[in-house]
């Protein structure tokens, strides 16, 4: 699947390096490091369901894992980027027999429409932008192997027979989330689980291939006519593209908070399993996006769109600022005084730029760096930015090229192009 364009991460002013990352670890729930070994930093982060994209929750995770990258090669490190679409699902084809659509056409359009809004925030491409169905090739072997292992089994339906995976078999199951039996109970059926399905062994056992139903898309396989299941298509997808054979446990397993469980507990155990090592060295999840005092969803149907917003004339840069505004990991209910602050702060940033010599821009430059490093903390950075911005010099005393300086700061670090 093709990816967006990019104008490139940008270069960091004059010889700055920046420290290395640290990130917050949901699994471990505190700091750590990330300073990936010998090559490159590898990162996955979950896509989209392509079936009413881009709102300001999907936005903020997006922006949040740029910055993540923008970090690592401040630090000095290559980056390998993997990001996943998932073009067949249920919710994808719920959405397109409700409004009497083609699934397929459906899928391509939102996905497009994604990657504009992708490239108008400056969100730099993943280098493997990787679909459902044409992972199918990776996922069908590597559900074939679970099978060799033990830890996949068969329920029978009317439809045929259906492959659950065995959460048991991985002793490390939970360890992502930290939650309790009860806990993950409790979520499941609303996160795409099925915990009272007859014949399953454990009511959390996660489908990898469902039979084919009538009316649905489904593909041949060894395993039967049927699709993958949600959580098999992230890890056969992050294993391939990002050579966990070679090079053992990727860097970050990113995406939102709602993710932790099931998604990212469960394709982490259907590698483990498999591999025998943690799947990720660090699982990374931004925070929620609210509006109205619920939490910003498709499914709600309560939705601020980026491209809703940009049709409205509203400047790309300005929307990247109002998500930076926000730490990542932080929940937050949008408003609209948020944009009117970021149209605001843009604004007082390009007159400063605008100077024909600036305040100093040494320290900024380091303090910038060190804040993204620690755990990419953007309000941080911009209120270092605010500061430089409204600090003027005397006439005759400012420094001479310290706007080219902040500009090429904020491409690299930031994001921003200003």
């Amino acid at each position: 699947m093709r990816a967006w364009t990019s104008p490139g991460p940008g270069r960091l002013p004059g010889a700055a390096i920046g420290p290395e990352v640290q990130v917050h670890d949901s699994a471990t729930g505190g700091l750590r490091e990330s300073r990936p070994g010998s090559g490159a930093a590898r990162l996955y982060v979950c896509g989209i369901t392509p079936y009413d994209a881009t709102h300001l929750g999907h936005a903020a995770t997006y922006v949040a894992f740029d910055l993540l990258q923008r970090a690592w090669r401040s630090a000095g490190h290559d980056v390998r980027y993997v990001q996943n679409v998932t073009d067949v699902d249920d919710p994808l084809l719920e959405r397109a027999a409700a409004t009497a659509q083609d699934w397929e056409e459906l899928a391509e359009r939102e996905t497009e429409l994604f990657r504009t809004d992708m490239e108008a925030l400056r969100v730099l491409p993943p280098d493997a932008y990787v679909g459902a169905v044409e992972a199918i090739p990776l996922i069908v072997p590597m559900v074939e192997q679970l099978v060799e292992t033990g830890s996949v089994y068969e329920v029978g339906g009317e439809h045929g027979t259906d492959l659950y995976f065995a959460v048991a078999h991985d002793p490390a199951f939970g360890e992502v989330s930290g939650w309790t039996r009860e806990q993950m109970l409790e979520v499941f059926a609303d996160r795409g689980g099925d915990p009272e399905r007859p014949g399953k062994k454990d009511p959390l056992d996660c489908l990898v291939w469902q039979a084919a139903r009538p009316g649905e898309p489904a593909w041949d396989s060894p395993l039967g006519r049927g699709r993958p299941g949600w959580h098999v298509e992230c890890s056969a997808i992050a294993r391939q593209h990002l050579d966990v054979a070679a090079h053992g446990p990727i860097d970050v397993q990113g995406g939102g908070s709602d993710l932790v469980f099931p998604h990212h507990e469960m394709s982490a155990s259907e590698a483990q399993v498999l591999d025998g090592h943690r799947f990720a060295a660090a699982y990374v999840h931004a925070g929620m996006v609210g509006l109205d005092g619920e939490k910003m969803s498709k499914s709600k149907g309560n939705l601020v769109l980026v491209s809703r917003l940009r049709e409205a004339g509203e400047d790309p840069m300005a929307i990247r600022l109002l998500l930076l505004a926000h730490h990542y990991r932080s929940d937050w209910t949008y408003v609209d005084a948020d944009l009117e602050a970021a149209r605001e702060r843009l604004a007082r940033w390009r007159a400063a730029l605008d100077r024909d010599a600036g305040a100093p821009t040494a320290d900024l430059v380091r303090e910038v760096l060190e804040a993204l490093a620690a755990d990419l903390d953007a309000p941080r950075a911009l209120a270092l930015v605010d500061c430089w911005a409204q600090t003027e010099p005397p006439a005759g005393t400012g420094e001479a090229g310290s706007a080219d300086v902040v500009r090429a700061l904020l491409d690299a670090s930031l994001g921003l192009a200003l």
